[in-house]
């Protein structure tokens, strides 16, 4: 299902995302001059972390492990 939802979203938030920037002077400071936008990026950067440092994490523990063998 997510696979779906990007194959039909990707395309027009690429469109927007290169609008944005025209419309900035290729600047990436515009999506954070608002403070709505900075806080959702930010919650997005933490959503991402939280999926990374657990991953990251396991993989430390599995390394130990096979290293002490």
């Amino acid at each position: 299902m997510p696979l779906v939802l990007a194959f039909i979203m990707g395309p027009l938030l690429e469109q927007n995302l290169r609008q944005s920037l025209i419309m900035s002077g290729g600047k990436f400071s515009i999506f954070v001059s608002r403070p709505i936008s900075a806080v959702t990026l930010a919650l997005a950067f933490l959503l991402l972390l939280s999926n990374i440092v657990p991953f990251m994490k396991r993989r430390r523990k599995e390394y130990e492990e096979f290293k002490e063998e």
